[in-house]
């Protein structure tokens, strides 16, 4: 098997094998991991076999330990849909060592894909892993409608549409973060006393790199923000993030009104729609609060699992 560090002259072939594999998102996908290439040392690398690119990984370093990327919000091996599990294995077992002798790695902190944005059933990096001796280090909880077959939805969220309906609530779909950002950043300054990872400049730049796969939409009332949310769309998923409501827009049920329309309209001929975690600290604090919400709509527990693996 021959590894092969990333280099900027692989970017056609690596975005072809992102395009093609079972489990890839266009999170993997060049010109949304370099976007922030500012922050984050790029060590990804590729597999090939007999001169045949076989499997990808998303990766950056820092100091000794190489991440399967801090700069995704998943992000494991991308593999083809004729991977298996023996040649998986193997990859691994190579892989590590190669790490340790050449690139003097001492740790390996690992993100997998939830399979909800598999193609084709791709665990075989978990065999791998339990193989390898790794420790779960995170266990984030999102909440994901199964849309064939989705639960109906809480008496208090449809009470919440019917207010927001009432009070003759709007739904827009917007090209520019500005506006919403606003509303985004005041939000979680005055709940969390944060702010979102991507500023407003860096999603509007993904905006226009990915057009088909990013959205944001607003909730308005007389041309006022109330609330909105970004949406990243892949093949089987409508990912729901970046959820927020100013206090009027909490009071007149602009979120309940957003995600009904999200889940009944705009996105109904996905999978899934995935609402996102809802979890601090790595998974070790829940905000009931917030998978309440969710959970009302019928979202249910999926998993975002990082595992560590000491060389």
């Amino acid at each position: 098997m021959q590894i092969v560090r990333y280099t900027k002259e692989k970017k056609d072939e690596w975005d072809s094998f992102v395009e093609s594999s079972k489990n890839g998102t266009f999170l993997f996908k060049r010109d949304y991991m370099d976007y922030h290439a500012d922050r984050f040392t790029d060590c990804s690398f590729m597999f090939y076999e007999k001169e045949k690119l076989i499997a990808i990984l998303p990766a950056n370093i820092n100091d000794s330990t190489l991440y399967s990327h801090q700069g995704l919000t998943y992000g494991g091996l991308i593999l083809t849909r004729e991977s298996c599990t023996a040649q998986v294995l193997h990859l691994f077992e190579e892989f590590l060592s190669f790490l340790k002798k050449e690139i003097h790695i001492d740790k390996v902190l690992y993100k997998t894909i939830p399979y909800i944005y598999h193609s084709y059933p791709a665990e075989e990096d978990l065999y791998a892993l339990f193989r390898c001796k790794a420790v779960l280090k995170e266990r984030k909880i999102s909440s994901a409608i199964f849309m064939e077959n989705a639960l109906p939805m809480k008496t208090l969220r449809k009470r919440g549409i019917a207010k927001a309906k009432n009070n003759e609530l709007q739904i827009k779909e917007s090209t520019d973060s500005i506006k919403y950002w606003s509303v985004l950043n005041e939000t979680l300054q005055n709940k969390h006393h944060t702010a979102p990872v991507h500023s407003s400049s860096e999603m509007n730049l993904l905006l226009k790199r990915f057009p088909h796969n990013i959205y944001i939409f607003e909730v308005l009332k007389n041309d006022k923000i109330l609330g909105g949310c970004v949406v990243y769309s892949t093949k089987n998923v409508a990912h729901i993030q970046y959820i927020a409501a100013n206090p009027k827009g909490k009071e007149l049920g602009a979120l309940d009104l957003l995600f009904n329309y999200l889940i009944k309209e705009r996105f109904h001929t996905k999978k899934y729609i995935d609402f996102g975690t809802s979890v601090e600290q790595g998974g070790w604090y829940l905000n009931e609060g917030l998978i309440f919400q969710k959970e009302g709509f019928g979202g249910r527990a999926i998993v975002y699992d990082t595992y560590e693996i000491i060389l």
